[in-house]
């Protein structure tokens, strides 16, 4: 299967070079570019790709409003945006994962690393590994737990569940959490599936921002 992408960076040498690593590929291929957020979300509605690799920084409309846009649009539900950031750890990071993101990587990471995060997003899993949740959600756990209508939501999960959630949020793996909580992958992955299906979480990436957001993760507290 074909993997159709979006290149989304106001840098003309970047996207040059994005497209040039993608092309080289048997199974990934660059169906349009945009320049700014707007232009973006155009090319997006126009093309339907698997995949936007989305800058945040942009003019005209930034990447996060773009993300979330694309997010909001049930005609756009197939559509995943892998983020790109030159910081690790940028508010806007975890705004984006908010917005609908389903993962993000950093503008230096090694060629091999974007097109596995292309792959990874593209096949509908959230590209967040257990280093990077914890960085993100340690940059937000000093503030106060944000007041949420999705709070209520927490009714509707089982124990069970809810324990499961918390370690999606803590940066687990579905093979961490079997692991934990000494039950096969198969059952922590239909854990995890039944929760997504019960927040009504598009990704992996929407599951650890509910963690947050209704105090499921604990600051300070992960495993390692």
């Amino acid at each position: 299967m074909m993997v159709r992408v979006v290149l989304a960076d106001d840098q003309a040498l970047i996207r040059v070079g994005l497209r040039a690593l993608v092309e080289a590929e048997t199974d990934i291929e660059v169906v349009g570019e945009a320049a700014d957020g707007r232009q973006a979300l155009e090319v997006v509605r126009a093309l339907r790709p698997d995949v936007v690799v989305m800058d945040i920084r942009m003019p005209v409309m930034d990447g996060l409003e773009a993300t979330r846009q694309i997010a909001a649009d049930e005609a756009l539900s197939a559509v995943r945006v892998l983020v790109l950031t030159t910081f690790e750890i940028d508010e806007y990071v975890f705004e984006a994962l908010r917005a609908g993101a389903g993962g993000f990587i950093l503008k230096d990471a090694d060629p091999a690393e974007l097109l596995r995060a292309i792959r990874v997003v593209a096949a509908g899993d959230s590209l967040l590994s257990p280093r990077v949740t914890r960085k993100v959600v340690e940059a937000f756990a000093g503030r106060p737990v944000p007041s949420s209508p999705r709070t209520s939501l927490l009714s509707e999960l089982t124990d069970r569940e809810r324990e499961v959630v918390a370690l999606v949020g803590s940066g687990l793996s579905n093979d961490e959490i079997a692991e934990k909580l000494f039950i096969s992958p198969a059952t922590a992955r239909t854990h995890v599936s039944r929760a997504m299906s019960k927040l009504n979480a598009r990704d992996r990436a929407q599951v650890v921002v509910f963690a947050y957001e209704t105090g499921l993760v604990a600051p300070g507290r992960f495993d390692t």
